[in-house]
């Protein structure tokens, strides 16, 4: 079972065959528009351009694969989690419990997408509808029951939900970010807030009712369900009077995770057992790795202030030498560097600052950026080649130190220029 190179409907040349539509997008960095003679060379019959008759390209997109893959989406339940941090946690801990409940499932995440055991490579956060229905239509051909996905801010931005209603949603909560597309939290809150409009009438909705956000979610949805947690303890949740015991998943911003999914399970009617057991790790979320010396080290896509917060928060208790590597993400939400770099200063013992994806935009000002929230200059490294920063924490660390190398998670890449280059943590740490 693999996704077909070949679109019915298709807004990328690549998946364009005999007999395709090819719907021209303006995108952020290309515009659809300048490949319609290529769509048409590789055997487009049918194109569809922006014009005064049809002024939203990315609506016509999704209605139109939805058409062509026989509406797929509607014989599935589908699941969904939106918010700033712990999407990709709380779909992996959803689809993990819902196999063991013995349900058929599907899986669409920012790390790897997945139908029944087989995997198939991921594109992006929320695929774009042409994948996304193709995706459906192979889900139902093999039985499929649930489909978990996370849900992006930008799905609702650019319509790839369009046609498509859940069955049960979650709200994380709301950090920083984005700030290239949405330059203040209240346009960020909006365009998370309207993905619960693609509810059923009976879907189950779960909102953060400890994050500032997550109630403002649940005052305009009364309906739905607050998570909240009080007087947490290690290895233990309380879901609607339900205590659950599970292991392998630290911290508390883990526990919301585990509790929202518990939450959402229960109120649609999934047993889950009072003892979960040992979760299952997920790939570059605090995913550790024991080095020669008797360190360790902790690999996290953790990006944002409020991740920072949270991770550091969890694992600064576990050692006396905290080392961390990270940087930023060019062409990306400028205004969180420095907020970063002081949350990290605060924590950590050694700050090495280094580069994380600077794409088209100077490293050195990124880097500056960062450096504007430290003033403990003593504590920082700047050390711009990322395989040297994380061999000079290496070399600073010693037995029961942690390094913490943020900002990849499992991207097994850096974007220099318009350059992706193959680069893997693990990889670096396994070969130190």
């Amino acid at each position: 079972m693999k996704m077909p190179s070949i679109f019915p409907v298709a807004s990328h040349t690549d998946n364009v065959g005999p007999g395709s539509t090819f719907v021209a997008i303006r995108g952020l960095n290309f515009d659809g528009h300048n490949y319609i003679d290529v769509a048409i060379k590789k055997g487009a019959t049918k194109i569809i351009r922006e014009c005064e008759e049809t002024p939203n390209t990315r609506k016509v997109l999704a209605q139109l694969s939805a058409q062509a893959a026989g509406y797929p989406a509607k014989k599935l339940k589908l699941l969904g989690v939106t918010g700033t941090k712990g999407k990709t946690t709380s779909v992996y801990l959803m689809h993990y419990l819902l196999k063991q409940a013995g349900y058929k499932t599907a899986l669409l995440s920012t790390i790897k997408n997945c139908i029944l055991d087989q995997d198939i490579p991921a594109t992006m956060t929320t695929a774009q509808p042409d994948y996304l229905h193709q995706f459906f239509k192979l889900c139902v051909e093999a039985g499929v029951e649930y489909v978990v996905m996370e849900i992006a801010a930008q799905a609702t931005t650019f319509n790839r939900l369009e046609t498509l209603e859940f069955d049960g949603l979650i709200f994380t909560n709301l950090d920083r970010e984005h700030a290239e597309l949405y330059p203040t939290m209240e346009e960020y809150f909006e365009a998370k807030a309207k993905i619960f409009e693609h509810a059923k009438p009976d879907c189950v909705l779960v909102s953060n009712g400890d994050d500032k956000y997550g109630v403002m979610l649940l005052e305009r949805y009364p309906k739905a369900l607050s998570l909240n947690i009080k007087n947490w303890q290690e290895d233990i949740v309380v879901v609607d009077n339900q205590k659950y015991k599970y292991s392998n998943l630290p911290g508390l911003f883990n526990a919301y995770n585990l509790a929202g999914v518990l939450l959402l399970l229960k109120h649609l009617g999934i047993k889950i057992n009072a003892t979960i057991g040992p979760l299952p790790a997920v790939p570059g979320r605090l995913q550790k790795i024991n080095l020669p010396n008797g360190a360790c080290a902790y690999i996290d896509y953790a990006h944002t202030p409020g991740s920072f917060k949270s991770l550091f928060s969890t694992v600064r208790p576990w050692t006396k030498n905290l080392i961390v590597v990270f940087g930023a993400g060019g062409g990306k939400d400028h205004q969180k560097r420095p907020i970063m770099g002081s949350i990290a200063e605060q924590f950590a013992d050694t700050v090495i600052l280094t580069d994380d994806n600077p794409r088209k935009e100077d490293p050195k000002k990124i880097i500056q950026d960062i450096l504007k929230g430290i003033s403990q200059s003593a504590k920082v490294i700047v050390e711009h080649d990322r395989q040297k920063a994380i061999e000079t924490a290496y070399a600073k660390s010693q037995k029961d130190s942690i390094i913490l190398l943020l900002g990849k998670g499992p991207d097994e890449h850096q974007i220099i220029g318009n350059k992706k280059i193959l680069f893997s943590e693990k990889h670096v740490l396994e070969n130190l």
